[in-house]
């Protein structure tokens, strides 16, 4: 029964993946993007299929990059299925742009746009591996939670050393807070001392006391 819940959570994970959206064709498009989050050494397989074709009045622009500054997929002008393919250098989210460009004025256009992300486990090819391996269908579910196993335990082996890293900032910048503080109120024991000690002064200086 615990197999069967993880089977079934693991397909409930991928369709939630899936993402199905209109597109408006714009004079001066803005990007529409979709952000996900993928760690290092994973596999990610993008695959966006959209409706229309190419010289219907539409354009339409695909950018898939990540935070860090690696760009993986610019695509101009398609129309149709699209896979992207790649692995992810480092722990680092990733966005698929799209944007729409209208070349018909006067005229309302769109495009349907089917936008699938798989990572780890999930972009693998498991047909080609059963074929290659001869594996039973219950083997390919057990590899499958087994590696989703896996990808679960080093997000939360990186969520631990990020934790880590945080509370480590955190600790130096109270630290450093503490410090200043403290010289603060140095500073304004120091000032005053020496207002009382210079005004004490003036006032025998001009025989007041």
């Amino acid at each position: 029964m615990q197999f069967l819940n993880l089977a079934f959570l693991c397909a409930l994970f991928s369709i939630c993946l899936a993402v199905r959206f209109e597109i408006p064709a714009f004079p001066k498009p803005e990007p529409i993007c979709v952000r996900d989050f993928v760690s290092e050494g994973q596999l990610v397989v993008v695959n966006i299929e959209s409706d229309g074709s190419v010289g219907d009045g539409q354009v339409l622009n695909l950018v898939i990059r990540d935070s860090v500054g690696n760009e993986y997929r610019r695509k101009k002008d398609f129309a149709g299925p699209i896979k992207v393919a790649f692995t992810a250098p480092s722990s680092a989210a990733f966005d698929v742009c799209l944007e729409n460009q209208l070349q018909t004025r006067g005229r309302s256009l769109s495009r349907s746009v089917e936008l699938d992300i798989e990572s780890g486990s999930q972009a693998r090819d498991w047909n080609k591996i059963q074929s290659t391996e001869k594996l039973k269908p219950i083997e390919v579910e057990l590899r499958k939670v087994e590696e989703l196993t896996d990808e679960i335990l080093d997000e939360l082996a990186y969520l631990k050393t990020r934790e880590e890293r945080l509370r480590d900032t955190n600790e130096s910048t109270n630290r450093r807070a503490r410090n200043f503080s403290i010289l603060v109120i140095c500073v304004l024991i120091s000032l005053g001392a020496w207002q009382m000690n210079y005004l004490r002064n003036y006032f025998k200086a001009k025989h007041i006391i």
